[in-house]
């Protein structure tokens, strides 16, 4: 309905960047949306825009230091933690979101959408596709039979297309087999990342130092997950520890009362030396549940997840972003008298903005 233009999808006047999938479970919205935060926060005013899955509150809300996860979600709290600097919200409604984000701050130069590729009422500058190594969307197939969540035609959105979860030893080989599968258009750009660890942070304070995830060899390590694809941890961790339990639940799962007496009694059976670890993102739910045994509390860690561009390309990558955001921000120089944010209701999938550039890799 929107290729035929039934229903309208729409431009703004502020840079707006979207990430996201086709594919059902997750591919790294994440950490890609916070690898833009970081690229972009000392050089221009920030916004993060998500729907806030699974939060129990309604509308618009701009988070603050005081919000809890349950208020507006775990991914946006994650991130508010993470940058406090930098305006996080969260509204179904993405156009409503973009407008009540452009009319409290006027001086506002880009908004970033997390996990709305398909929310198509709106109209980013460039739209960020984001793709699974371990499941790539060329070999998948639409709902129930596969994981796609619309045709695989919806690529052809995209201005850029990142595989994600690379594995960091990727052939030469495997890059080109990708790249030629993929089957992109010379106006589309592709990418390849993977996944980077940081120092593993005590959940409760309190209990623990953070410490180096090399630390984890010698012992028994519980990861505990509530994400849709945790096999590229349990891949990379496995080697950094004598062995690895992984106890998975559904992406963004609220634990009940048997998960908990489950995960106690889990880690309980490891003999010692044991750690438990989990993601940031589960971190932000762990924190508030009651039920957790003393030896859980004092041995849960949080892993920080950051992105790496592969084959050199970051460089490429970061200057296409920083460049739009100045050629298109309300308050750059450059943008000043022009007229190419007017809003376009134009909802071919070919229809490209016209002030964004890009070569073929």
């Amino acid at each position: 309905m929107f290729d035929i233009g039934v229903l309208k999808s729409r431009s703004f006047k502020v840079p707006v960047i979207s990430v996201g999938n086709i594919t059902v479970g997750g591919t790294g919205k994440t950490p890609h949306v916070e690898y833009l935060v970081s690229v972009l926060k000392d050089q221009f005013r920030v916004a993060v825009l998500s729907r806030g899955y699974k939060r129990k509150s309604k509308g618009f809300i701009i988070a603050d230091s005081q919000m809890s996860e349950t208020e507006i979600g775990d991914e946006p709290f994650q991130m508010k933690q993470k940058f406090p600097n930098v305006t996080v919200a969260v509204d179904r409604k993405r156009c409503h979101g973009i407008d009540q984000l452009t009319e409290q701050d006027e001086k506002l130069d880009v908004i970033l959408l997390d996990d709305a590729f398909q929310h198509r009422y709106v109209k980013p500058g460039i739209n960020i596709l984001l793709v699974d190594y371990h499941r790539l969307v060329i070999y998948d197939r639409l709902l129930p039979a596969g994981r796609l969540r619309e045709p695989l035609s919806g690529k052809n959105r995209a201005d850029i297309v990142i595989v994600t979860k690379c594995p960091s030893d990727l052939k030469p080989m495997e890059f080109r087999v990708i790249t030629k599968a993929m089957n992109l258009y010379p106006y589309q750009q592709l990418y390849f990342t993977t996944l980077n660890y940081g120092r593993l942070k005590p959940v409760f304070p309190h209990a623990q130092a953070s410490k180096d995830i090399e630390e984890l060899k010698g012992t028994h390590t519980l990861l505990l997950t509530g994400i849709a694809s945790p096999e590229q941890m349990i891949h990379d961790l496995s080697p950094l520890t004598d062995h690895l339990t992984p106890l998975s639940f559904s992406d963004h799962h609220r634990f009940t009362k048997k998960d908990i007496r489950l995960i106690n009694d889990t880690f309980a059976g490891l003999p010692s030396p044991k750690c438990i670890v989990t993601t940031e993102k589960d971190a932000t739910r762990l924190l508030h549940v009651e039920g957790l045994s003393d030896e859980v509390r004092g041995n849960l860690y949080s892993l920080p997840v950051r992105i790496s561009f592969m084959l050199e390309q970051q460089e490429i990558f970061n200057n296409h972003i920083i460049g739009y955001v100045h050629k298109n921000s309300r308050n750059s120089i450059l943008a000043k008298g022009k007229d190419d944010h007017k809003p376009n209701n134009s909802n071919h999938s070919g229809d490209r903005p016209r002030t964004i550039s890009f070569r073929n890799n």
